[in-house]
């Protein structure tokens, strides 16, 4: 096999170039072992043969539980105990099937699996249930029979897809001001008018996997098929992402592959008895920093499972693709933990899931073969290469990867370094800083950093002043350091972003508290669990001037392409002064990060042309000091054989000149 491009485009894998020409071999060995002479596609279909099935006559229900010595169906039917009548068939391969009358099972009915297993007998919800329910007062789940009489029928078209993408990440139950859990038609109605407002043109919506425990902000899934019935019905959220397309958004799905929730009753764990169903068996199945159960994906069984899951939210729902979330776990045996990722040598070294490597290449194959349009997104920090390189090019085939170590970079900046020190050339590096075969998603600031133990960027710059200093009329120099960085840090991180940026909720109008779900340790309470808008529309405190400049930022990045263009170029970088100017998409980008000094007709070089301001964050409307005259235009003007542009360019301040 000749070398894969993303060798020829990096010198430094040549070492590994067998490595990675025999991960290609083996995933297309793994896919033709699966389809038989079939496609991906006619394979992952375990979702339209397992579980419960409505037929012309009569339910039909068939499981997988190799282990299983009788598996029942039980229900009020059954007086929710084991009855002859309603024991499923064991037929080979461990399939157990089950024939039921209508009038045993109908819409909104409650049931469940009892599974007999050597010496234990226990209760299961089913593997592939499409919708479960918790009651409210046991706090029980079960899964209910969900076949409405009227089948939804979505009516509008998903936007077409670009060559960048703008995602605000969203999660329905804490999008309400209301210490509650939302639901999809609130967030519907109230939230994505706003949102389809904003200029962003993706949604990335979190937590619509089945979870047993809301606080795990939906990273511990137990119904991989089901939508989490906290947030509303199946028909809510296809109602939802149909709104959402009418309005121009497409919708990607945070989907959670790496791992599933350790409950027995709830999850796959132990499904049929035995640990090793769905999972590794012993130490390795089980992740310890996550308290989850790790999936073996050298099982064709859970191959089919997890890709049965990514083509049943693309057809069912009409999701436009997915995040795939903990991606460094899956693919490091130990998950990446304790591993620093200095060199090439310890992406390709025993540490290395083969297994992992192989699932998520076909998981990238199948989703574009089901919608080509579809976006896949990869949340890794080890920086493993390859993993947003088409598979064609030796990749894993994801579109993009997030920039994971950017947010790191400005915590580090703004927590350890007095910002009279933040070093110009070094935050354009790491701004700037990726493979120049993959795609980034660039983000200041995500859910990540707005958990509980953690901080957002603006009370990281603010302090203990966001509690009594917010109002425009009382703010004190300490606010104002705040507010001028915190748009400076912003259009900094997206006018230099690979191809994509990224906006958790709330985070545009830098909403004052973290997020910590109900628990025992804040007594179940749901105040911050919640986004305050109330406060992005006072215009008498400071968050609704940062939500304006925020909406003109993404404007401009809109207008001019700014993400679909080459990547920017400096024309300024000087690290005493703390100023940086750079070029791309014909606008020049121009930041003076130093707190103290504003400098008069600074001079460089640039094309010969008239420019004009058209976002500044120093503007009176962004809540900033109006020390420029925006209606200026700024010629160039001859030296030698260059052209030159002077600009007064004020301290603490980023600006943008677009060609006039």
């Amino acid at each position: 096999m000749k070398s894969p491009k993303i060798v020829k485009n990096d010198v430094y894998l040549e070492e590994f170039s067998k490595k990675i020409s025999d991960r290609i071999l083996s995933s297309i060995t793994k896919g033709l072992e699966l389809c038989k002479g079939k496609k991906l596609l006619d394979f992952a279909n375990a979702h339209l043969f397992f579980g419960l099935h409505r037929t012309e006559n009569f339910w039909v229900y068939k499981d997988w539980l190799p282990a299983a010595d009788k598996v029942y169906l039980i229900g009020g039917f059954s007086d929710w105990k084991a009855q002859e009548k309603y024991e499923l068939s064991k037929e080979k391969n461990g399939i157990f099937t089950l024939n039921i009358s209508f009038k045993d099972l109908k819409h909104k009915d409650l049931y469940k699996l009892l599974v007999v297993s050597g010496n234990e007998t226990f209760e299961r919800i089913p593997a592939y249930a499409n919708r479960v329910v918790q009651d409210e007062d046991t706090k029980v789940f079960s899964t209910q029979v969900w076949s409405p009489t009227e089948k939804f029928v979505f009516k509008n078209k998903a936007p077409k897809r670009k060559n960048s993408i703008l995602i605000y990440e969203a999660h329905i139950g804490m999008s309400s001001e209301r210490e509650q859990v939302a639901s999809f038609n609130e967030f519907r109605k109230n939230v994505l008018p706003d949102i389809a407002k904003s200029g962003y043109d993706t949604i990335q919506l979190m937590a619509i996997q089945e979870h047993p425990y809301y606080g795990s902000f939906g990273y511990h899934v137990s119904s991989f098929f089901a939508v989490s019935s906290r947030f509303g019905t199946p028909e809510d959220l296809k109602l939802l992402i149909d709104e959402a397309h009418g309005l121009g958004l497409r919708v990607i799905m945070d989907i959670v592959h790496s791992h599933a929730v350790r409950n027995e009753i709830e999850g796959l764990s132990k499904y049929d008895g035995t640990e090793f169903q769905y999972f590794h068996q012993g130490e390795r199945g089980l992740h310890s920093a996550w308290d989850s159960r790790c999936f073996d994906y050298g099982k064709n069984e859970v191959l089919h499972f997890l890709l049965s899951n990514c083509k049943f939210w693309l057809e069912e729902y009409n999701f436009d693709g997915f995040r795939f979330d903990g991606v460094t776990s899956m693919l490091f045996h130990n998950h990446g933990l304790g591993s620093d990722f200095n060199g090439y040598a310890d992406y390709f070294g025993d540490n290395t899931d083969k297994d992992a490597e192989i699932y998520l290449s076909l998981a990238n194959k199948l989703i574009h073969d089901v919608n080509p349009e579809a976006v896949t997104i990869a949340e890794d920090m080890s920086g493993m290469p390859g993993l947003a390189s088409p598979l064609a090019d030796g990749g894993y085939g994801f579109d993009f990867r997030l920039a994971m170590g950017v947010p790191d970079f400005w915590i580090k900046s703004v927590k350890e370094i007095k910002d009279e020190n933040w070093h110009v050339g070094d935050i354009f590096h790491r701004l700037t800083d990726k493979r120049k075969d993959e795609k980034v998603i660039s983000y200041a600031e995500s859910h990540d950093q707005a958990l509980v133990g953690d901080k957002t960027l603006i009370m990281r710059l603010v302090g203990k002043d966001i509690y009594d200093a917010m109002l425009v009329e009382n703010k004190n120099l300490n606010v104002e350091r705040a507010i001028s960085l915190h748009k400076i840090i912003r259009l900094l991180t997206v006018s230099t972003a690979g191809d994509g940026y990224l906006n958790f909720m709330g985070n545009e109008f830098a909403h004052p508290e973290w997020i910590d779900f109900p628990r025992a340790g804040n007594n179940w309470s749901y105040k911050y669990a919640r986004r305050q808008w109330n406060l992005r529309d006072d215009n008498s405190l400071v968050y609704s001037f940062l939500n304006s400049f925020d909406k003109a930022m993404i404007s401009v990045i809109n207008k001019y392409s700014v993400l679909e263009s080459e990547k920017a170029f400096t024309l300024v970088q000087h690290t005493y002064d703390q100023i940086l100017i750079f070029k791309r998409a014909s606008l020049i980008f121009v930041f003076n990060l130093n707190p103290f000094k504003s400098f008069e007709d600074y001079e460089f070089e640039t094309d010969k042309a008239s420019y004009k301001i058209i976002l500044n964050s120093d503007s009176e409307k962004f809540l900033g000091h109006d020390r420029i005259d925006e209606s200026m235009i700024y010629n160039t003007y001859p030296k030698g054989n260059k052209n030159f542009l002077k600009l007064y360019i004020p301290s603490r301040t980023g600006f943008v000149l677009a060609e006039k």
